[in-house]
């Protein structure tokens, strides 16, 4: 086994992109030998910097299910969650917010790791299921769904966004690979791009065509967690466990991919089968995080990025991290909404809008966009 360590340089003549350093667990660096202890402490670090944020979420979580709409004191919230008695405050904090605090958790988590694994997988620090295309294609599904087969629940778009996130993602690799050329970080920002164009248009068309189902879809294109019961947690669930799975199955692989596939062939890594599995758990991941709540930006954007400004390049760690950075910012941008649009609310993807861009563009003015 073998540590990698390296850092991202200029590019040099010849194409390269990274300086490479590989070192045996028991091996030196250029400044002398690894100190044991410095690495374990590190990784205690990192360690306690996961009981923190899963210690955020625990909080964030139970205040979502204490603020709303309508206000309810703390204690009777508290007494409610553990004692439902079927009175109106606990059919409300029952049938209501625990079911949006889930979906929001399982929804956060898919998001940030799809992000986290796109931008892996492709090399590319402004990759996210947006920007290439998989989100949009998760949308086409639900616009099918509601234009052509007249599905009117979120149960029922579930399996369209897969397809169409499925479909999507074998589109933009088919374009970005087409040729003699591989698939390259910026042939496939530039098929993502052209995909989004045709299947934006393609939206646009049948919506326009079908008032009907604009005022149906509109409700849902906006990004909400709101208005959606347990069942779609339960069925939204098993997809997002597979995809977690896999992506941190093939997370120490992805180090190794970061520095080139020729690299990543020579230290052991099946490229092929590592982005195979990569593909299928950004689809699973993102199909079930649109269908569930609609698409919801720069989440999958940002998070990937304030995982790595924490913990590094390590790709174990950013994963990690990301899935419990992205539910707290998704569930915290819920609960903000309904503070700030009481008494009615704003919905969580026009304050992820809000909240992420200025975080995005903080994160870029204080350090280059580099993967590794």
């Amino acid at each position: 086994m073998h540590h990698i360590s390296y850092i991202a340089g200029e590019l040099p003549p010849g194409g390269a992109l990274l300086q490479i350093e590989a070192r045996a667990v028991s091996g030196s660096t250029a400044e002398g030998p690894v100190a044991p202890s410095k690495s374990r402490s590190v990784a205690a670090v990192r360690g306690a910097g996961l009981l923190v944020g899963l210690a955020a979420l625990v909080l964030i979580s139970l205040l979502s299910v204490w603020v709303g709409t309508k206000g309810i004191p703390f204690s009777a919230t508290w007494n409610a969650l553990w004692h439902p008695d079927g009175s109106q405050t606990s059919v409300i904090i029952h049938e209501y917010r625990i079911p949006r605090t889930l979906l929001g958790l399982v929804v956060g988590v898919a998001l940030g790791l799809s992000g986290a694994l796109m931008q892996a997988l492709t090399r590319n620090p402004l990759a996210d299921p947006g920007l290439l295309g998989v989100s949009l294609g998760a949308s086409s599904g639900v616009v099918i769904a509601i234009g052509f087969f007249g599905v009117g629940t979120a149960l029922g778009y579930v399996w369209f966004a897969f397809i169409g996130a499925a479909l999507a993602s074998v589109l933009v690799y088919a374009l970005g690979s087409s040729g003699r050329s591989l698939a390259t970080p910026d042939r496939l920002v530039v098929a993502g791009a052209a995909v989004t164009a045709v299947l934006t248009a393609f939206n646009t068309a049948v919506l326009l065509l079908d008032p009907q189902a604009f005022n149906q879809f509109r409700f849902w294109t906006v990004g909400a967690l709101a208005g959606r019961g347990l069942d779609l947690v339960y069925v939204v669930l098993p997809f997002v466990v597979v995809g977690l799975v896999l992506a941190l199955g093939i997370a120490p692989s992805l180090n190794a991919l970061g520095m080139g596939e020729d690299v990543g062939r020579a230290l052991g890594v099946n490229v092929g089968r590592t982005r195979a599995l990569g593909a299928v758990a950004v689809m699973l991941l993102c199909g079930a995080a649109t269908a569930a709540a609609g698409p919801i930006g720069f989440v999958g954007l940002a998070v990937p990025h304030l995982a790595r400004f924490v913990v590094g390049a390590d790709q174990r760690w950013v994963l990690a991290y990301s899935m419990l950075i992205a539910p707290v910012l998704l569930i915290g941008s819920d609960v903000l909404g309904r503070v700030l649009g009481a008494p009615g609310e704003i919905q969580v993807g026009i304050v992820t809008a809000f909240l992420g861009a200025p975080l995005f563009i903080a994160l870029c003015r204080r350090r280059k966009l580099v993967m590794l």
